[in-house]
């Protein structure tokens, strides 16, 4: 048995997360991949980029100190490979190119900025096909900051995926066209009205706090009842309740309750009555990503 230490760095439009993982490498047996150590700073670069077109000096020197934290963070876990991804907010910023090379002159971390399509193949590498039974249909839904990808199954194959400029950060801001929200569900009733009894499998940081806050057990799914009530109960509640009662961090309090509209509407649309929530991200999927290109 062989254990090694592989680091991901998911630089999204509402947080920045470093994960650190066990590469648990066995003997005729498959490699696990298991977590070590995971952070999460909220540097919103969406906020930056959506309201102004560039990334301003203050979230430039966050994303500095924040680089250089997490290169020191990774050398005392002993991590001997690492990937770092941006998604919608560098990738749309006027200053993004210029911004991740004064990161790599600065820190000597490596950043690839990458698209939706790209985002959505990462994420698909996740363990998010643990909960898929091969006979059956799911529509893959991550909500970030800046962006909502989808990807359909049917039986185990990918018939369609396709990356929507719909995320929590622009919908906080109104800064979602009323155009790309209805070609969002239309495409969603496009690519699923054939698929009967599909369930949608859902990712992304906000929606695993939900599935934490609603106590449902690991492995099994929420209804589509139960998330709409749930969502009803957190419109109710002002950001300070959020906060204080919820225990919610205060960026992600404050796009709770646009993150599970996202979610709800794919139910909708897709004809779904329960969602997986199998607890992966980006950065789980760079991992394995990682690990394949180097073996």
């Amino acid at each position: 048995m062989r254990i090694s230490k592989y680091a991901a760095i998911d630089i999204g439009s509402n947080a920045v997360r470093l994960l650190v993982s066990n590469v648990i490498e066995r003997k005729n047996k498959p490699t696990l991949f298991t977590k070590n150590a995971m952070v999460r700073v909220p540097i919103r670069l969406g906020q930056d980029t959506f309201t102004h077109g560039s990334i301003g000096m203050p979230n430039q020197q966050r994303m500095i100190d924040a680089m250089l934290s997490f290169k020191k963070l990774m050398g005392v876990h002993g991590v001997s490979h690492y990937m770092a991804c941006a998604t919608s907010a560098l990738r749309e910023a006027k200053n993004g190119l210029e911004l991740i090379e004064r990161i790599l002159k600065e820190t000597e971390v490596a950043i690839e900025i990458i698209d939706g399509k790209r985002e959505a193949e990462i994420i698909a590498m996740t363990d998010l096909y643990d909960v898929m039974k091969p006979h059956k249909s799911y529509l893959l839904v991550d909500v970030g900051g800046g962006s909502t990808e989808l990807t359909v199954i049917d039986r185990g194959k990918t018939i369609a995926s396709k990356s929507f400029k719909i995320g929590t950060v622009r919908l906080l801001n109104k800064m979602v066209a009323n155009k790309e929200m209805a070609s969002y569900q239309k495409w969603i009733e496009k690519h699923t009205r054939k698929l009967e009894r599909l369930s949608v499998v859902g990712s992304g940081g906000t929606i695993n706090k939900v599935f934490k806050l609603s106590g449902v057990k690991i492995g099994k799914p929420l209804s589509y009842i139960l998330l709409s009530e749930y969502y009803e109960y957190l419109k109710k509640r002002t950001h300070k309740e959020l906060i204080v009662d919820l225990k919610l961090n205060q960026d992600r309090a404050d796009v709770i309750v646009p993150a599970v509209h996202i979610y709800l509407l794919a139910m909708k649309k897709s004809g779904a009555n329960k969602i997986y929530v199998p607890k992966v991200g980006l950065a789980d999927g760079m991992i394995k990503l990682l690990y394949k290109e180097l073996h």
